[in-house]
């Protein structure tokens, strides 16, 4: 329950969670966001992964489970590609889920059993109108025991920043209300668009 409290804290301004870099530099589609392809959007994220992944995984995590954070890129896919721009800033996400959750994560079901220990890593970055790439945060959500959290639905979320920062969440107002309201028919869970899904 701590985390929740603590993720709490404060909203996480946007503009602190998009960061430019050289690395990112190199990766920039020179296209509009707009005018993007699923297949551009995952050239430019195999271009960034690397530097994205490491990003996410320096420093100390705080009230986040740095495991987490460490072991996200060895959990399963659910996204062969980042999907389009849309929730979460307008930025593409590519989406991965542990062993826990993994399996009826993957059904893309309506009213799903999201079995207790599932987390889910959403990997982030945006272009903008200029076609240049901005890294950001890693989102996570972490389904709790039932009841721990009643006003979230037992889901606690937290994330971090492109240089490897916690961020405090207002989980009510950001996260929860979000998820319910948008995705409450998939148990809370956006997820990927049907092109960028795993099979």
């Amino acid at each position: 329950m701590t985390r929740i409290f603590l993720a709490a804290a404060a909203l996480a301004a946007t503009a602190a969670l998009t960061v430019p870099t050289a690395q990112a530099a190199e990766c920039d589609p020179d296209k509009s966001v707009d005018d993007m392809s699923f297949e551009d959007a995952l050239k430019v994220y195999e271009c960034l992964k690397d530097d994205l992944q490491a990003g996410y995984q320096k420093g100390g995590k705080a009230w986040i489970p740095a495991a987490h954070v460490n072991d996200y890129p060895s959990w399963t896919a659910a996204s062969t590609m980042p999907a389009n721009p849309g929730f979460h800033g307008g930025r593409f996400l590519m989406t991965y889920v542990n062993a826990v959750g993994a399996e009826e994560y993957m059904k893309y079901a309506e009213n799903p059993s999201i079995p207790a220990g599932t987390v889910l890593a959403k990997e982030s970055f945006s272009v903008t109108e200029s076609g240049k790439v901005r890294k950001g945060p890693l989102f996570l959500m972490e389904k709790v025991a039932a009841g721990t959290s009643p006003k979230t639905d037992d889901w606690f979320y937290y994330m971090v920043s492109a240089k490897g920062k916690p961020q405090a969440v207002n989980v009510f107002a950001a996260c929860s209300e979000c998820h319910q309201g948008n995705f409450g028919d998939t148990g809370g869970m956006g997820y990927p668009v049907e092109e960028a899904r795993v099979k």
